[in-house]
């Protein structure tokens, strides 16, 4: 006779994250907005792409916006965030609509830092030197 074997999967519990990262990715192509803990551990994520905007259309202001607010909204009703620290990285349009979104939803912004990578060295050039 064969043996049931069962598993017990435990609840998920809600955690409570008051104080937390926004990380924004501003492409000229789309935006990337994600709420993270203070490890940097991901707790909710949204994009342009992901908010219905297809095509050029992703790369608008409008659809950071709208990308942002979800992701506070996510932020605020299941982890009960207050505050957040912003971290942009890019040059799209983006930017300033994201940061703008947290207002709407009691979400006080206590710091922005520009994290946009910057090329130091580049790469070998096309040809090689002449003797």
């Amino acid at each position: 006779m064969a043996e049931v074997k069962t598993t017990t999967t435990r609840k998920k519990q809600r955690r409570s994250v008051p104080s937390g990262q926004l990380h924004i990715q501003a492409t000229f192509n789309n935006t990337i907005v994600t709420f993270t803990d203070k490890g940097g551990n991901v707790l909710a994520s949204s994009s342009a792409g992901a908010s219905g905007f297809r095509g050029s259309k992703k790369g608008t202001a409008y659809a950071s916006q709208i990308a942002a607010e979800k992701v506070a909204e996510l932020a605020k009703t299941q982890f009960g965030a207050n505050s957040v620290d912003v971290f942009v990285k890019g040059v799209g349009l983006g930017r300033d609509a994201a940061i703008r979104a947290m207002s709407g939803y009691e979400i006080t912004v206590d710091s922005i830092k520009d994290v946009t990578g910057i090329p130091h060295g580049g790469v070998r050039p096309r040809k090689a030197r002449r003797a």
